[in-house]
């Protein structure tokens, strides 16, 4: 049974376009991308999402920095709730979610930079390299009202260098995290995930 989505983007849209090649190749077939929306009218990532075939625009979340406003919560909440999507993928959406928004669907799933719960939030990257730790690489979990503490469904490790910049070791990070957000959100639409508390079981 195909699974419909939005997808919201900040940015250059680097993991939506992970998510657009792996319904293109077949491996998410059974989802469709049904709106891509941004928060940023410059954002890269919806001229991006264009040329790939599919619906993009930016939509104003209203005047607060990294929440919606009133008006803004209710733009987002009208247009996910007629377009009859089942979940939200966030893909660099720098917007912490009201729970009107994470309400409105099935579920909400997002990719972060760090292991979490280490380095929640902003720069996750630099935050890594600052503190000294030998190994980093991505969460992808479901998202709650909160700032990257919602139930985690997978992890991918990569080392960190001694010589490590921020940019080398997000390059890095990012390979990983084209790998698994497709993965998290094929065992999603499949039904393939149960959580139990904050333990999230993978059925293989």
């Amino acid at each position: 049974m195909t699974k419909r989505a939005i997808i919201l983007i900040s940015g250059r849209g680097s993991n939506l376009l992970a998510i657009i090649k792996a319904v293109k190749e077949g491996y998410l077939k059974d989802l469709e991308i049904i709106k891509v929306i941004s928060d940023n009218p410059e954002a890269p990532g919806i001229e991006k999402a264009k040329a790939e075939g599919y619906d993009a625009t930016y939509v104003s979340p209203g005047a607060k920095k990294a929440r919606f406003d009133e008006e803004g919560l209710k733009r987002y909440v009208g247009i996910i709730r007629e377009s009859g999507a089942n979940y939200i993928f966030l893909a660099g959406f720098m917007r912490i979610l009201d729970e009107k928004i994470i309400n409105s669907v099935d579920a909400v799933l997002n990719i972060h930079p760090s292991l979490l719960p280490s380095f929640k939030g902003l720069n996750a990257q630099k935050q890594a390299i600052e503190y000294g730790v030998k190994v980093s690489g991505c969460t992808v979990h479901f998202v709650d009202a909160g700032v990257d503490t919602g139930p985690i469904i997978i992890q991918r490790t990569v080392p960190v260098y001694a010589d490590d910049t921020e940019e080398s070791l997000a390059e890095r990070i990012l390979a990983e995290e084209h790998k698994a957000y497709p993965y998290a959100i094929k065992k999603l639409i499949e039904d393939k995930l149960e959580i139990h508390g904050r333990i999230v079981k993978i059925k293989e």
